[in-house]
């Protein structure tokens, strides 16, 4: 079986309000070695002006490595990951990690936000509480959504995304989109 992500865990605070899940927003700071030599090929802190970086957890915005590792962090918590190269960046490599390469990252969380995708937001948009959302309930959220950043409603616009949405995510065409459908379904990962 392929080596999996190897965690531990340097710090966790005294009070844990709330662990990551799927879905969520994570703030975290981090530096990136090559398990090799120990040489550092990244770190938020020096590069990146300094700023720590959001990433959603468990739809491989990050490696893969990342989502496993992260899951059930509480703020506050620093991990150690030691990441396979089949969970990293394998057999091509990037940038300054050379092919097959092992790497280990510090990482620090500093805040946790739920993600467009998660249970809350779908019930959110889900007006009439019957678990599954209608296209006239994702058009209104958008709208909401839109009015809130101050963009500009166009009708048309919203429908054809509405309609791109369903295309998407009804996966049994049934012309709604289940809390099932909605919320990530890659808990395998």
């Amino acid at each position: 079986p392929a080596a999996d992500v190897k965690v531990e865990v340097l710090h966790k605070p005294f009070l844990c309000h709330r662990k990551t899940k799927w879905g969520d927003m994570m703030l975290v700071h981090y530096e990136g070695f090559l398990e090799r030599d120990g040489s550092m090929f990244h770190s938020t802190h020096k590069h990146n002006n300094g700023q720590p970086m959001w990433f959603t957890l468990g739809i491989r915005e990050a490696l893969k490595g990342w989502d496993r590792g992260l899951k059930d962090m509480c703020v506050g918590e620093k991990r150690k990951l030691t990441i396979p190269p089949a969970l990293a960046y394998g057999k091509e490599g990037k940038g300054k990690i050379p092919p097959e390469s092992t790497l280990v990252f510090n990482i620090d969380l500093l805040e946790i936000r739920n993600g467009p995708r998660s249970h809350e937001s779908f019930q959110e948009m889900d007006l009439n509480d019957d678990w599954k959302l209608s296209k006239q309930e994702v058009k209104i959220y958008l709208k909401k959504e839109f009015e809130k950043h101050g963009a500009v409603v166009n009708d048309t616009q919203h429908d054809a995304l509405v309609e791109d949405i369903f295309d998407k995510e009804d996966e049994d065409s049934d012309g709604f989109i289940s809390a099932r459908e909605f919320t990530y379904k890659h808990d395998e990962l």
